[in-house]
């Protein structure tokens, strides 16, 4: 069976395959615009550009951190990123990720609209007045991201009675995905919440509202779990961390290495300042952060709203937007790194075209 094409608003995509968004630094010009180049959709984040290219587009630095939410979220960096992404991809449609809880949504999305991004997906919270900031750019295409039924409802209710607009696509994650979650702790481990059990219910009610492309998310690494979730009526895929383990990911060779070498029993669910349970890789970090010896935490970025400037950081025990500015740069012992659920199956560096024909017509 050969695999569909998939279309977002008035995008096409050769193939139902879309990378996620992995931030800080992990998806940015080089693996974002070789997926796209590929036929599929690369997705840049938008996390933390102001990283990017050793800080060069930060107006202003604090021990080596961009300062504050107009630093980390750098308007420059993302238009070089943008840039130089297209120089990979050309005209091939190229997306943005951008997470709900950031401080500073609205300008990031109106920011990503303007270099050059046709599709903006954003997960971490309910994303319900998104299309305030996209009125200037009728052509790009807008992607929620939800873990149930419910929440797309809320979604396409809000949206229609003030914007008189719907998703142009949806994607629904389940609880094996990298990075942040949609379900409490306990919830990611139970059946119903599962993502074979809950993209069926997300469809049923994307239905309701027209034809609005499902893709699901969470968990999913080869060909054969793409297959499953077509045969359950969706109509592509997310797929992120795989991702890492090709030549052109933007992420350190020590995050690389890191996953290489990972068990299973490695990749565990943490608690974040973000509010939602995390999965990452048990490493160095964790150790510190369970001792309560981690890192100190000074909230130099101002990253996430639901932190409230520190205050939950220090619950936990560590700063997201620093130690993800860590694993980018390569820091073993002071990184947080983020993986799905079968990261630990990554067990080989190849480029961007090879896994996408993997992906494509089977191992």
């Amino acid at each position: 069976m050969s695999l569909p094409s998939l279309k977002i608003g008035k995008h096409h995509l050769k193939f139902p395959i879309v990378q996620g968004g992995m931030g800080l630094g992990i998806s940015w010009d080089r693996l974002a615009g070789s997926v796209s180049k590929e036929g599929g959709l690369g997705v840049i984040s938008c996390v933390g550009t102001g990283y990017y290219e050793n800080m060069s587009y930060v107006d202003k630095e604090i021990i080596g951190r961009p300062l504050e939410v107009e630093n980390f979220y750098s308007r420059k960096a993302l238009f070089k990123i943008f840039e130089n992404a297209r120089k990979i991809c050309g005209d091939a449609p190229l997306g943005a990720n951008i997470l709900y809880a950031i401080n500073d949504y609205g300008r990031v999305v109106r920011d990503a609209c303007e270099a050059g991004a046709d599709i903006i997906i954003t997960g971490a919270g309910l994303p319900t007045n998104m299309p305030e900031f996209t009125a200037d750019f009728p052509d790009v295409a807008l992607v929620p991201i939800v873990s149930s039924a419910k929440a797309l409802k809320i979604i396409c209710k809000r949206w229609k009675q003030r914007y008189d607009k719907l998703p142009d696509a949806v994607v629904v994650e389940g609880p094996l995905s990298g990075g942040h979650q949609g379900f409490t702790y306990e919830q990611c481990f139970m059946d119903e919440y599962q993502l074979e059990n809950i993209v069926p219910e997300v469809i049923e009610e994307a239905k309701k509202w027209g034809d609005i492309p499902v893709i699901a998310a969470g968990g999913i690494w080869d060909r054969d779990d793409i297959l499953k979730f077509l045969a359950l009526g969706a109509a592509g895929v997310q797929i992120g961390t795989r991702f890492i383990g090709t030549h052109e990911c933007d992420a350190s060779d020590t995050f690389k290495e890191i996953l290489l070498n990972a068990k299973k029993e490695d990749i565990l669910l943490l608690k974040s300042p973000v509010g939602y349970p995390a999965r990452g890789v048990k490493t160095n970090l964790i150790d510190l952060i369970n001792e309560r010896s981690g890192p100190p935490i000074k909230c130099i970025s101002n990253c996430v709203a639901p932190c409230n400037r520190g205050v939950e950081a220090k619950e936990v025990g560590f700063c997201i937007a620093d130690r993800l500015g860590d694993a980018y740069m390569g820091n073993t012992q002071t990184g947080l790194y983020f993986s799905g659920s079968n990261g630990y199956r990554l067990n080989e560096i190849i480029s961007v075209k090879e896994l996408m024909k993997k992906l494509v017509e089977g191992e």
